[in-house]
């Protein structure tokens, strides 16, 4: 067996029903779980039909590097989202299955191990795909950590030389699982010429882009950065992006990987072996998917409204804001954030994810310790009641 493997840490829900194993979740309330960033709302109905009416795909092996329809529709969202040029669709997109498959399978195809150890950096708090994937490529994962203190940006100042010299990968999430922050074009920047100076590639998680509150400030996407800084080749920069947020099909699981041309021409030849293509029935969703934003602005419409609806009722018990975008509240919390999350599963059945579970202990502390991760993706109704219960839980527990 890869002896990496043994280096590969419980996945957070994992660690969450070990945490409430043996406790019984009190039965006068209705469960609500706002502990995984599953999207809740109903898939479009125009998404359904358009997989439906392709099902006669199914007789066919699907091409890895996707139906040319799919990366044209890829490629026109790319360049009415963020401002951009004409998108080469043979050489700088590759559609993939979902964008957790694709992050883990990225660090396997970029990271060389023939020299000195390779390093990833990640985010601190993180998705734990990204520590996953630089594990079992045989790197030394390298932990920014995010904090209230520092606005919750990575602050690459504070990576010593040596560790930059051997940077090979580094992870970006933006808007920020789980804080919702969004990088500034002048954080872009520095991070592009950082790459310049060291050599390292960039893998820009971008999920959660389509969810934010103000219609007239979208996050800034790594590919519309490199572009309004004159970097239109997208040189060691790859952006990765899905549907499941943005349209609500998580189980379609399709997503996109764009940008450096000669990155992604390696990545494809990965892909090609690794034996990942996406169903033709699913491709042909996902380009209906891409073309449609009436269906996305709605989306968004539905979030603002619960997270309007549910801000006001747990900032009068705890130190919540408004993240800049994505779905989920950070919250710090009044105990532990392990004891608080098992508290308010006991008391008030509702699930939350404690925060220590999505970071690692690094220059001595661990930056997820005392909060939790509140994901609004049930309707509002349900929201609005788990908002009230945990009001009632934090009052006891102040």
């Amino acid at each position: 067996m890869n002896p990496n493997l043994d280096l590969l840490h419980p996945y957070p829900f994992q660690k969450l029903r070990d945490l409430f194993k043996g406790t019984t979740a009190n039965p006068a309330y209705k469960p609500i779980n706002m502990s995984i960033g599953e999207p809740k709302h109903p898939t479009p109905a125009f998404i359904r039909e358009s997989l439906v009416a392709a099902l006669d795909g199914l007789a066919n092996y699907p091409t890895t590097q996707g139906l040319p329809e799919l990366r044209s529709a890829i490629g026109q969202w790319l360049e009415r989202r963020y401002g951009l040029p004409a998108i080469d669709v043979e050489r700088q997109i590759l559609p993939v299955n979902g964008s957790r498959e694709a992050l883990f399978a990225f660090a396997q195809a970029v990271v060389d191990t023939s020299g000195a150890k390779p390093v990833v950096i990640s985010p601190n708090p993180f998705y734990q795909i990204y520590e996953g994937a630089a594990l079992l490529a045989g790197a030394e994962p390298y932990f920014l950590n995010t904090l209230p203190e520092n606005g919750y940006r990575m602050d690459f100042g504070e990576i010593p030389a040596d560790v930059l010299e051997r940077a090979q990968l580094v992870y970006v999430c933006s808007p920020g699982n789980p804080t919702g922050r969004v990088l500034s074009l002048d954080e872009w920047r520095n991070l592009f010429d950082l790459s310049d100076r060291y050599g390292f590639i960039i893998a820009a998680d971008e999920c959660y882009s389509e969810i934010y509150f103000d219609a007239d400030q979208a996050p800034l996407g790594a590919l519309e950065a490199a572009h309004r800084l004159g970097r239109s080749d997208f040189k060691r920069i790859v952006m990765f992006n899905s549907l499941s947020k943005r349209s609500n099909v998580p189980g379609m699981r399709s997503g996109i990987v764009a940008g450096d041309a000669a990155i992604l021409e390696k990545f494809l030849l990965y892909r090609t072996y690794h034996g990942c293509a996406m169903s033709p029935a699913v491709q042909a969703a996902s380009a209906a998917a891409w073309r449609d934003e009436a269906h996305v602005v709605e989306n968004r419409r539905l979030y603002r409204e619960k997270f309007a609806a549910v801000t006001p009722v747990l900032e009068t018990v705890l130190p919540v804001a408004l993240p800049d975008a994505g779905f989920y509240h950070w919250v710090r919390t009044p105990v532990s954030d392990t004891e608080f999350a098992l508290g308010l599963y006991r008391d008030y059945n509702v699930t939350v994810l404690p925060g220590s579970y999505l970071a690692r202990p690094a220059r001595n502390c661990n930056p997820g310790e005392n909060f939790i991760r509140i994901a609004l993706v049930a309707g509002s109704e349900e929201c609005l009641d788990a908002a009230q219960r945990i009001l009632e839980f934090t009052k006891k527990s102040i």
